[in-house]
């Protein structure tokens, strides 16, 4: 997070921990604001590794589960980088913001992510930077979201699920189309007091929780340290939000996981959940089920305070597991999930 930035949000009464915003001094009333009003939230908890050179494109269409060639200036794409056994390291938004490719992924895997990716550059003519303080970003989410990045944008945003991650470009942001009532925005330094600013009057500041809700809910998943090398794409369910191509050719594990995907051997599935305790819910926790004792059955993916108490989770678990009900966080007989419902249909 750029020191002058840092400096604005604490002005703005933002409490700001291992660079990311908590809160803005109330968090439970910003968690109930995120259901039923707009949200403006700062987004520095996410880092930006940028990718430039000749075979930069090449080198990336060999390395991801995504089919780069679907990324334009217009379009973002989701995806994951995967180790030799298809198990995901990490997984990202890809763009192309002015001529540069930029993976956007939680700031604190950006290191490592960019130390492996240039292992294997070799002869190729890419060079790859960090780019997390280059750019300013902001979510805002909720009601008077499409209005207000409207009116920045300059054009209507006639939008639908089907225009995820479209990029609208104005003078002063790129506009990063999550949901029809979700947008990032991302912006220069100059631009930001400014921008947050204009949109502070219709939309409440609120902490990184709250942006994490939405995705939750949407069910976009965040592989953190925690559950790196846990799962293959399929089981964070990527591949049913466009970050797996299965006719593009050879990447990272790209065997595993399309024969995971073509014999249809897949046994576990992301599904959203709520669990009604007071205690902290963790990524990477585990989740049991009567029908297999005290043998986990699960892990919690993303975790976050729900609106209602407790909290609200991703969660990969295995399918019959699922089928047969009554499934417990950290130990059997513990806290129970409460299975939901997610806004797309998993096979």
């Amino acid at each position: 997070m750029q020191e002058n930035w840092r400096n604005f949000l604490r002005a703005q009464q933002a409490l700001i921990e291992n660079g990311q915003v908590v809160h803005f001094g109330d968090p439970v009333s910003e968690l109930a604001h995120t259901q039923a009003g707009t949200i403006l939230v700062d987004l520095s908890h996410y880092g930006l590794l940028g990718l430039s050179g000749a075979d930069a494109g090449v080198f990336l269409q060999n390395q991801l589960s995504c089919d780069v060639r679907e990324v334009s200036a217009d379009q973002a794409k989701y995806g994951s980088y995967c180790t030799p056994k298809g198990r995901v390291l990490a997984n990202f938004i890809i763009m192309d913001i002015d001529g540069e490719w930029l993976l956007q992924l939680p700031m604190d895997l950006c290191a490592s992510i960019q130390k492996r990716l240039s292992m294997f550059v070799l002869r190729s003519k890419v060079d790859i930077h960090d780019r997390s303080g280059q750019y300013v970003r902001m979510g805002i989410a909720g009601a008077q979201a499409n209005k207000l990045v409207a009116s920045i944008a300059g054009t209507r945003l006639d939008l639908d699920n089907g225009s995820a991650l479209k990029i609208i470009h104005s003078e002063h942001a790129h506009v990063i189309c999550h949901a029809p009532d979700r947008f990032e925005l991302i912006v220069s330094e100059k631009d930001a007091q400014e921008l947050w600013c204009l949109f502070n009057g219709n939309a409440r500041p609120a902490g990184a929780a709250c942006w994490r809700w939405r995705e939750i809910h949407e069910g976009v998943p965040v592989i953190t340290t925690a559950t790196q090398e846990q799962f293959l794409p399929q089981m964070i369910n990527l591949d049913i939000i466009g970050g797996v191509s299965f006719k593009k050719g050879c990447y990272p594990g790209q065997e595993i996981v399309a024969r995971t995907q073509f014999l249809g051997k897949l046994k576990r599935r992301m599904c959203l959940a709520k669990i009604a305790t007071g205690e902290p819910v963790n990524d990477g926790d585990d989740v049991f089920s009567t029908e297999m004792q005290d043998q986990s059955c699960g892990t919690i993916v993303n975790a976050v305070p729900s609106v209602e108490g407790g909290y609200d989770v991703l969660a990969v678990i295995q399918q019959n597991s699922i089928n047969a009900g009554s499934l417990f966080w950290r130990k059997p007989g513990g806290p129970e999930l409460i299975i939901g419902t997610l806004p797309y249909i998993l096979d």
